[in-house]
C-alpha cells in the first residue's frame, strides 16, 4: 500500500515511518522538507507541495500512485490562526477542497482537532454538535465538511498529541517534549491549571490512523482522545515526577493571558466508536502516566547510544 501524507511535521513524519515499517511505502508532501534528525531514521521520501496552489495536489497525487491520502496539513498554531483567519481558512478548507476534487475513490483520512468544540459541553463524543470557539476550530470544521463529501473518507478528531522530540527541532515543541527539556535543564515550567485535555500518545495516533487507511470500511467520523482528563499543570507534574525533577519547578498559572488563551478551557474528546467499530476495535490508547513512562525510557535509551 502506498500512502500520500500531506504535511511533514511531527505527526506526518511518524505516519510515514510507520507505513514503511509495516511493509508499505509513503510519500510526504509539504512546502518544506522534513528536517534531518540525529535521534531517529532518516527523513522519509518527500516532495514539494503548496496544497493551496490550484491543481498542485492533483499533480502530486498522480505522480505518487497513492492508494490512500492522509491530511495532516495546515497551520496548527492556534494563536497564529487567530491572527491570520483568512490564511488559516485557506490552509485548511481550501486545501481540503483540492484533495476532494482529485482523490477519486481513494481513501482520505483527515486529522482534525478537539478545537471544533468550545469546551462548554463537557467531553464531546461523535454525536455532540460542533461549536468552534476559535479560528483554528472553524477552519478545521470547514475542512471536515468538505472532506465528508469525498467518496471514501473519514475524519479523525484527535485531542492533544504528545511524543518525544529533541530540543533542536526548529519549531514549537509539543507540550510533553517542551516540559522534559525545561525540567531537565532545571528551568521552571509554567502550565495552566485551568485548561484540561485528554492527551493522546503519538504512537497511538499513528496506530489508529494507519488502521483507518487500511480498513475495508471506516466511520465517517471518529474521536481519539486519551483515557484521562487532566490539566496541563497536573500533567507537567506527572512528567516532573517521572524525571525525578523537583515538583516546585512546575508553576501552575491561569490560561488567560498566556499562550493557551485562545484554546478552550476543556479540550477533551470521548468516543463511542473507537472500541467497537471494526476498523479500530481492539486498539489500545494509553494514559499519560503510561505514555510518559514509555517516552522517558525511550529518551534514555536514545541518550545512551
Amino acid at each position: 500500500m502506498r500512502t500520500l501524507i500531506v504535511g511533514s511535521g511531527f505527526v506526518g513524519r511518524a505516519l510515514a515511518h510507520d507505513a514503511v515499517r509495516s511493509g508499505g511505502t509513503a510519500l510526504l508532501a509539504s512546502r518544506n522538507p522534513p528536517e534531518a534528525r540525529d535521534d531517529g531514521p532518516p527523513p522519509p521520501d518527500w516532495t514539494r507541495l503548496d496544497i493551496t496552489e490550484p491543481g498542485a495536489f492533483r499533480g502530486v497525487l498522480g505522480r505518487s500512485g497513492a492508494d490512500a491520502v492522509v491530511l495532516v496539513h495546515g497551520p496548527s498554531d492556534v494563536t497564529w490562526c487567530t491572527q491570520h483567519p483568512d490564511a488559516a481558512m485557506a490552509g485548511h478548507a481550501g486545501a481540503a477542497m483540492e484533495v476532494v476534487e482529485a482523490a477519486g475513490d481513494r481513501r482520505v483520512v483527515l486529522i482534525s482537532t478537539d478545537n471544533v468544540f468550545d469546551g462548554a459541553a463537557g467531553t464531546p463524543d461523535e454525536t455532540t454538535p460542533t461549536r468552534p470557539g476559535n479560528t483554528y476550530g472553524r477552519a478545521k470544521l470547514a475542512a471536515e465538511k468538505i472532506v465528508s463529501d469525498a467518496a471514501d473518507a473519514t475524519v479523525l478528531r484527535v485531542s492533544l498529541i504528545y511524543g518525544w522530540e529533541p530540543a533542536t527541532v526548529p519549531k514549537w515543541l509539543n507540550f510533553f517534549a517542551s516540559c522534559v527539556h525545561k525540567l531537565r535543564a532545571g528551568l521552571p515550567v509554567e502550565a495552566p491549571f485551568d485548561q484540561w485535555t485528554t492527551p493522546v500518545l503519538l504512537d497511538d495516533v499513528v496506530t489508529v490512523t494507519a488502521a483507518l487507511t487500511r480498513a475495508d470500511s471506516v466511520p465517517p467520523l471518529l474521536h481519539l482522545g486519551g483515557p484521562e482528563e487532566i490539566s496541563r499543570a497536573d500533567w507537567a507534574a506527572v512528567i516532573a515526577a517521572g524525571l525525578g525533577a523537583p515538583g516546585d519547578l512546575v508553576v501552575p498559572v491561569p490560561r488567560a493571558g498566556g499562550r493557551y488563551a485562545d484554546r478552550p478551557a476543556r479540550s477533551c474528546l470521548a468516543s463511542g466508536l473507537l472500541s467497537v467499530h471494526p476498523s479500530t476495535a481492539g486498539l489500545t490508547v494509553r494514559g499519560v502516566r503510561e505514555g510518559t513512562r514509555s517516552l522517558l525510557e525511550r529518551a534514555a535509551r536514545t541518550a545512551g547510544r
